[in-house]
């Protein structure tokens, strides 16, 4: 709509320029100005602009044949003013699509954050469970001590191999997904990632108080957000 009004202005005064070959502004006395503005030039009709031909019939037909070639001041006004309600209508245009897109990204860049989020909510539990899985092969390897795995033969040492390529690969598809190990010893305590399970009294600590000294299960955490509170010792009075 915007883009017709502005076209019928153009219009107009081409169509009118070309069919007036002496076209001219008219220069009215006091009195043919006052006679002009009685007559309505009004460019809307019924709500809807008139296209460039039907504003320019209707303005010829007001006037007389011996001043075909004048543009009455009354209409000439009218499409100043309309020019200018169609820069304003313009700007205003403007403005609000730069908003709506402005919206549209934000409401783009929202869609991906929840879908995201959706993602990781989805593989949480099941990420919880394994852990599980993954504590039980940490505790197997560790407890085998270097003598018994010399003692033990062959089949000792490749079931030992075994566990310990399992748990290797399990870390590898934990960090591949965004599942990282939490260690958080020798730093300050902090109870929303934390959990303290014993204290340990100052004068036998290394670290200060309110320090974790000790981490006795690892915590984990998916994405950077927390699934698993580390167990630790913390340094009292």
């Amino acid at each position: 709509m915007l883009r017709k009004g502005i076209t019928f202005i153009g219009t107009a005064v081409q169509q009118t320029l070309k069919s007036q070959k002496h076209l001219r502004v008219q220069r009215f006395s006091a009195t043919a100005a006052q006679s002009s503005e009685e007559i309505n030039y009004e460019i809307k009709k019924n709500g809807k602009r008139l296209s460039g031909a039907d504003y320019e019939e209707s303005v010829l037909s007001s006037i007389s044949s011996e001043e075909k070639t004048l543009i009455p001041k009354a209409a000439f006004d009218v499409l100043l003013k309309e020019y200018d309600e169609l820069q304003t209508e313009s700007k205003d245009y403007k403005d609000k699509y730069q908003r709506s897109l402005a919206e549209t990204e934000n409401v783009r860049r929202r869609g991906i954050k929840q879908t995201d989020d959706a993602k990781i909510f989805a593989i949480q539990s099941f990420c919880k469970d394994l852990l599980e899985v993954s504590d039980i092969l940490d505790i197997a390897v560790k407890s085998v001590k270097p003598e018994e795995l010399e003692s033990g033969g062959k089949a000792m040492k490749d079931l030992f191999e075994g566990v310990s390529m399992t748990r290797t690969v399990l870390a590898k598809t934990f960090a591949k997904h965004g599942l990282v190990t939490v260690d958080p010893t020798n730093q300050k305590f902090d109870p929303n990632l934390h959990e303290a399970v014993f204290q340990i009294p100052s004068a036998n600590a290394k670290q200060p108080v309110g320090h974790i000294e000790v981490c006795t299960k690892i915590g984990y955490s998916l994405k950077e957000r927390p699934i698993r509170p580390a167990q630790v010792g913390v340094v009292s009075q």
